[in-house]
């Protein structure tokens, strides 16, 4: 099944899976089974996911569940890419939030955060993350050394 949806920021949202179900009165759009979301370079494949929309149809907020795997950008041209057991997408505040066996690397400057929260905010470029009860996080930095190798 593939869903095709304009967005108030007038991106294409592109929905593909094997399954949709649909309450237009309440708002709520469920999709299972291999769910890959695309819009614009950012992507987010589950095994489940759960689209809230306002009155005039906009998204407002995305949950994500089982097998979440992610490619997203922000607007200061960061990307990460990662996995996580559940994920929520605020598009109006720009913040992917990611929880259960986070694992996400921004790929521009190398560095890897694992933890059991991570938040990750598109507009400004900001993340915090939060180990679990028995992990920390964990971030992992690639220094350069002076001569500029790694």
């Amino acid at each position: 099944m593939l869903i095709l949806i304009e967005t108030a920021h007038a991106k294409e949202l592109k929905i593909i899976s094997k399954s949709f179900e649909g309450n237009e009165q309440k708002g709520i759009s469920t999709f299972f089974g291999d769910v890959q979301i695309i819009m614009g370079i950012d992507e987010m494949n589950a095994s489940k996911v759960i689209i809230y929309t306002d009155k005039d149809r906009s998204p407002y907020k995305y949950i994500a569940e089982g097998k979440v795997s992610f490619f997203i950008s922000t607007e200061n041209n960061s990307t990460y890419q990662g996995s996580a057991e559940r994920a929520v997408f605020l598009p109006n505040e720009g913040e992917y939030q990611f929880f259960k066996n986070v694992h996400l690397r921004q790929l521009n400057d190398r560095k890897q955060i694992d933890g059991d929260e991570v938040i990750v905010n598109t507009k400004d470029g900001t993340a915090t993350a939060k180990g679990g009860d028995k992990k920390p996080v964990i971030m992992i930095f690639n220094i350069k050394d002076k001569k500029g190798s790694k």
